[in-house]
């Protein structure tokens, strides 16, 4: 996907977090997943709410829509009409908001912060129900919280098959290191070096603290000069707003506090440094709020 709008674009924020504030159900291990179950106009509510802070992609409601968050069973017998459920709400929150774009969430299908529960065979069946349910509804195709290469890997050889264009969204470890690594222990570089290009048009890091991603983005860049695709593929940005999360960190033990120390300005700022490092999508993840974004579409106009 080629960039429609001035730069940086703007993705949408924390939907999980944010569906918590507004008082939609909200409970581990259902996380973003219960809303949308009990009640959806939350849902909506909060894509609107990105809407007006100046998101420019939302994307789908579909990350907890694995049965590591809602179960075998219920994904089983509900899974497809949710996910389908979660891209029309997506789709009919741009409906009067012309050039925006609709992200399909691919989530780490067997687990976040998980790679040792990674296995090909088991993920594939998940992935083709969250694929084949959402993409009539969705533009381009968003991989979130991936922590390992073959996931990633997993990923692009599906989404290859479509006629949409893919964004990998890397998680990497919360540590400040001159080489970062994915939460698989797999260098930022070998990562970018093997996935990026061909329909992956952009490569992106999420759900890690803002303090370590400029160094994955430098690292990033270095990785696309060296393969000679710079400028094939895009680099963006959307971190979260928790405490750093450690290799033993279990995604569905409890609901994570949410950082004080990172208000929206400290938030942009941090996005003017990786914009200034290459990035050219910045957004949000777990615990960046409407008025998260709306002070990175500032820079839009800086």
């Amino acid at each position: 996907m080629k960039a429609q709008y001035t730069l940086p674009i703007i993705l949408d924020g924390g939907m999980g977090r944010e569906l918590q504030s507004i008082g939609a159900p909200f409970q581990q291990p259902e996380w973003s997943a219960q809303a949308l179950i009990e009640a959806p106009h939350f849902v909506s509510q909060v894509h609107t709410s990105f809407i007006k802070a100046g998101a420019e992609i939302i994307t789908t409601n579909t990350y907890a829509l694995v049965p590591f968050h809602i179960g075998q069973k219920r994904f089983d017998e509900q899974g497809a009409d949710l996910i389908k459920l979660a891209a029309e709400l997506a789709r009919g929150s741009i409906s009067d908001h012309s050039g925006l774009l609709i992200a399909g969430c691919i989530p780490p299908v067997l687990g976040s912060y998980r790679p040792d529960l990674f296995k090909v065979e088991a993920a594939k069946p998940i992935l083709e129900v969250l694929i084949n349910n959402q993409q009539a509804g969705v533009d381009i195709w968003l991989a979130e919280t991936i922590s390992s290469i073959a996931e990633a890997a997993m990923i692009k050889s599906r989404t290859a098959t479509t006629d949409k264009p893919t964004w990998i969204a890397f998680t990497i470890k919360d540590e400040i290191t001159t080489e970062p690594a994915l939460r698989s222990g797999e260098l930022v570089y070998d990562a970018v070096s093997q996935i990026a290009g061909q329909h992956v048009s952009a490569i992106l890091f999420n759900c890690s603290c803002a303090e370590v991603m400029e160094t994955a983005l430098t690292t990033a860049k270095q990785a696309l000069s060296d393969l000679g695709i710079a400028d094939q593929v895009q680099l963006g940005v959307y971190a979260n707003n928790f405490p750093p999360i450690g290799d033993l960190h279990e995604a569905n033990n409890a609901v994570k506090g949410i950082r004080k120390d990172v208000a929206p300005q400290r938030y942009r700022e941090f996005a003017t440094t990786w914009v200034n490092a290459g990035a050219s999508i910045v957004g949000g993840c777990c615990g960046v709020s409407p008025a998260h974004i709306k002070a990175l579409a500032e820079l839009k106009h800086a």
